[in-house]
């Protein structure tokens, strides 16, 4: 039997601005699996189209800008967005295309992942992308999600481990995002703890004051890793548009991505590294392991 809902029933709505991935496990795909699994509905604008797998990435291709325009217009004219997640912006120019269309459209809240670089060593985007979107969307971003290669890429000097992450996260934030969230994944496998690190700015009594968190995490044991930056960016804006505070959304979002990573352990999709499991919740791996899946 068709269930009928009321047409005043509202759910948060994420916007993903971001490349497509063709083995589902990174970018656009990978950002509207964790919009859904968190209970808001997801929608996509599409920059870029990349030929890639476990593997690598073999090939990209930007999408027009007067259609990476048409997509953001058509969406925010007629459904709107409680929040708006940016990944791959593989050119300056997209990057100048997307920050006036959100401009245009009066957007108040973005999560910004500066996606520069993919775990396997493909450039998606160089220094004028970088400084682009330093100069157009930083200024604008509720948060920005860099890993550590990333804030390196951004500040022009080696991030080389969480004792950097205060420094490097109070320079990002003078560039003009309301909040930074480095991220400390990418330390060599012999670092079994994670730290990310978390600094935002408040109004207290007119004055700003800065406030910081640390977020200390076991490394999960697999190398089914594709996908996290993406996910945990997604999962940050979908806790946010769900009217969580900052802190607690990157702590929600931390703790979903660790789940999807100890779930997908042992998931075997591809030959190369895999994704984390986004709807763990829904199909447990175990569950998985009774059909024979995997």
């Amino acid at each position: 039997m068709r269930l009928l809902l009321p047409t005043s029933v509202q759910i948060p709505k994420v916007l993903t601005i971001a490349g497509s991935d063709s083995g589902g496990g990174a970018g656009l795909q990978a950002d509207l699996k964790v919009i859904t699994a968190l209970g808001a509905y997801g929608m996509s604008v599409i920059t870029a189209i990349t030929a890639q797998n476990t593997l690598g990435v073999t090939r990209i291709q930007d999408v027009d800008l007067d259609v990476v325009k048409a997509q953001i217009d058509a969406v925010l004219l007629d459904i709107g967005a409680d929040i708006v997640k940016i990944g791959m912006l593989a050119s300056p120019e997209i990057v100048r295309t997307v920050a006036q269309a959100l401009r245009r459209h009066g957007v108040k809240r973005i999560v910004l992942d500066p996606v520069l670089r993919a775990t396997s060593g493909a450039s998606l985007g160089g220094d004028d992308t970088a400084q682009a979107m330093i100069a157009e969307l930083f200024p604008m971003a509720t948060l920005i999600t860099p890993n550590m290669d990333e804030a390196s890429l951004l500040l022009g000097r080696d991030i080389l481990g969480p004792d950097d992450f205060r420094l490097a996260a109070q320079q990002l934030l003078d560039m003009g995002p309301q909040a930074v969230l480095i991220k400390g994944g990418h330390l060599d496998a012999s670092h079994t703890q994670i730290t990310d690190y978390l600094m935002w700015k408040t109004i207290e009594d007119d004055l700003e004051v800065i406030q910081s968190k640390e977020f200390k995490h076991y490394r999960v044991n697999t190398s089914n890793t594709h996908g996290t930056g993406c996910s945990l960016a997604s999962a940050i804006a979908t806790y946010l548009a769900g009217g969580h505070d900052l802190s607690h959304a990157v702590a929600k979002a931390i703790a979903y991505v660790e789940a999807g990573l100890e779930a997908g352990r042992f998931l075997s999709i591809g030959e190369g590294p895999g994704p984390l499991w986004h709807m763990h919740d829904f199909y447990p791996t175990a569950l998985l392991e009774e059909k024979g899946n995997y």
